[in-house]
C-alpha cells in the first residue's frame, strides 16, 4: 500500500548507498514506484546487480547498479560520474550503507571500531561531499542519512555503531546549515528495530527479539517499508521546508528504554 501520489518523484534521480538489501532496497523500491530512477551502490556486486534487475523489472523503471566502497572517495566519485552520465542529473542522495555487529567495548578490536566508523561516518561524509561537488551544490537537491537510536540512551555492545550514528546526526545538522543556501536539504531517519533486515537478524537473534518486542510501546519490530515511507516523504517536495532534522521511526522503543541486553 502507498499513501502518496504515484508521480511524487517523477523526473528525479536518486543515488542510494547500501541499496541492494534491507532498508536501502525498500527505499529504492518506493522511489521507483513513485516515478524516480535510481542508482544503487555498494561493495557486493552480485547482490547489487540482482537487486537492480529485480527492482527494474518490478517497477518498469531504470535501476542501475554501481559497485563502490563508500570509504573510498575515488570509487564514490566514479560512481556518481556514472550516475550523472547515465541519467543527466542527481536530485536525491540516500546514505544508507552501514556496518554493525555486537561486541562488548572491552573486547572490541581497534580495527572493528574503525571499520564501522569508516563505513557509517566517513562513508556518509564522502558520499555527501562528492554529491555536493558534482551536482547538488549547483542544482540543489536533498540528502537523507540513515541513522539509529543507539546513542540516545547508550546501548550495551554498540559503542562503535552508536558513536558512528551520533556523528551522522551531528553531520546532518552541520551540512543542513552550510548547504541550505545552495538549496540542499539534509535530514536523517533514525530507525528502531526493523524486522526484515539482515542486521537485525544478527543483533536480535533467537529469543531476544520476543523480549525486545515486549518492551516496545507499539509491541512489535518495524518493517523496512515503514522507513521507506518516511524516506519518500522527506525527499519529496512535501517536505520542502524541512532540513537539519532527525526523525525517529521506532514505535516508541527508545522512549521506553528498549535495550539490546544479552
Amino acid at each position: 500500500m502507498t499513501f502518496f501520489r504515484s508521480d511524487l518523484l517523477a523526473g528525479k534521480v536518486a543515488f542510494v548507498t547500501g541499496g541492494g538489501s534491507g532498508i536501502g532496497k525498500a527505499i529504492v523500491s518506493r522511489f521507483l514506484e513513485h516515478g524516480a530512477e535510481c542508482v544503487i551502490a555498494s561493495r557486493n556486486k552480485e547482490r547489487l546487480e540482482a537487486a537492480a534487475a529485480e527492482l527494474s523489472a518490478q517497477h518498469g523503471r531504470r535501476c542501475v547498479a554501481v559497485q563502490a566502497d563508500v570509504r573510498e572517495p575515488d570509487q564514490i566519485e566514479a560512481a556518481m560520474d556514472q550516475a550523472i552520465g547515465t541519467f543527466g542529473r542527481m536530485d536525491i542522495v540516500v546514505n544508507n550503507a552501514a556496518g554493525n555487529f555486537l561486541a562488548p567495548a572491552a573486547a572490541l578490536s581497534y580495527k572493528g571500531f574503525a571499520t564501522v566508523h569508516g563505513i557509517d561516518t566517513l562513508g556518509t561524509f564522502n558520499v555527501s561531499k562528492a554529491a555536493f561537488a558534482k551536482w547538488l551544490g549547483r542544482h540543489g537537491g536533498t540528502i537523507l542519512n540513515i541513522s539509529a537510536t543507539l546513542h540516545y540512551t547508550g546501548v550495551p555492545f554498540q559503542v562503535h555503531a552508536g558513536s558512528a550514528k551520533a556523528a551522522i546526526d551531528a553531520m546532518t545538522k552541520h551540512l543542513a546549515v552550510e548547504w541550505g543556501p545552495a538549496k540542499v536539504r539534509v535530514n536523517a531517519i533514525a530507525p528502531g528495530p526493523i524486522d526484515d533486515t539482515e542486521g537485525m537478524k544478527r543483533l536480535a537473534p533467537g529469543g531476544l527479539k520476543a523480549k525486545l518486542e515486549k518492551q516496545i510501546p507499539l509491541g512489535r519490530f518495524g518493517q523496512a517499508d515503514e522507513i521507506a515511507q518516511m524516506a519518500l516523504f522527506l525527499v519529496s517536495d512535501a517536505a520542502s521546508y524541512v532540513t537539519g532534522s532527525v526523525f525517529v521511526v521506532d514505535g516508541g522503543a527508545w522512549l521506553a528504554g528498549t535495550r539490546l541486553e544479552m
